[in-house]
């Protein structure tokens, strides 16, 4: 039988080098739950694998039975604890190296992830392009495999449905349009593997989604500051402009609203 998302705690392979183990973890803002992304060419003997997810010790027994233990990578997305928490037990259980951003994220021979470079592992060929605007420290994957195979590993920057919270810092939302500018230009032909929701194979039609509703949002702050006046405080707006949004999720939006306000400020 073909697995099809959800499918927990188990894997499913996606793209002859990409499968996916989704933890047990959903949420409001988790979706479905954490993607664990095991990448290899096909007849590569080790993997590369991409956010260990949360602490949870069937999610990481899991992840040892699926590639037998043989991780000659860990790739981190960025520092949220339902990505990393599961690594100290990953580590113990493989020895994998890890390599993120953070300093806080890496074991053993594991060293930062910087932006552009290039990783030659499992078979793949594999490029980190800097995507701040969910976090300062998300990162993203381009992947290229044998026969021309194509994927982009987005993270929490742009997911399988939905849409990102922000961080509420100032400069998040300019650094986000950033990061989905250099996303669309760098995933034309890729397939979109996010780190949340299904996966789908051309990520180009989402992104250009995510940079639409990013506008549409925009000019609903706006608007909204017209209606309630330049001092309506953060939840004033959430509450006109995210409405159709359960009343749960309300904190998080009011993130993405503190980060539209200081572009706004900024940009106009």
């Amino acid at each position: 039988m073909t697995l099809t998302h959800p499918a927990y705690e188990q894997l499913r392979q996606v793209t002859p080098s990409a499968g996916v183990v989704l933890a047990d973890n959903p949420s409001g803002m988790t979706l479905e739950g954490t993607n664990t992304w095991l990448l290899r060419a096909p007849g590569s003997t080790a993997y590369v694998l991409v956010d260990p997810g949360p602490k949870d010790r069937k999610h990481t027994e899991e992840l040892v039975r699926a590639t037998g233990g043989e991780i000659t990578l860990t790739l981190i997305t960025h520092h949220h604890h339902d990505h990393t928490g599961g690594i100290d037990r990953l580590v113990k259980a493989t020895g994998t190296p890890v390599r993120a951003v953070e300093s806080d994220f890496l074991r053993g021979s594991g060293r930062a992830l910087t932006d552009g470079e290039v990783i030659e592992e499992a078979g793949l060929r594999i490029t980190v392009l800097a995507t701040p605007g969910h976090t300062t420290d998300s990162v993203s994957f381009l992947v290229d495999g044998p026969d021309d195979e194509r994927l982009l590993l987005t993270g929490d920057t742009v997911l399988g449905s939905g849409t990102t919270v922000l961080e509420s810092r100032d400069g998040a939302l300019a650094d986000y349009l950033d990061s989905l500018g250099k996303l669309v230009e760098a995933g034309k032909g890729r397939a979109l593997l996010p780190a949340h929701g299904p996966d789908h194979p051309d990520a180009e039609p989402v992104l250009r989604f995510y940079i639409q509703h990013r506008e549409e949002r925009l000019q609903q702050v706006r608007e909204a500051l017209e209606k309630l006046g330049p001092d309506a405080k953060t939840l004033q707006i959430v509450a006109h402009v995210y409405a159709d949004v359960p009343k749960t999720l309300w904190p998080a939006a009011a993130s993405s609203v503190k980060a539209q306000l200081a572009y706004l400020r900024s940009h106009g």
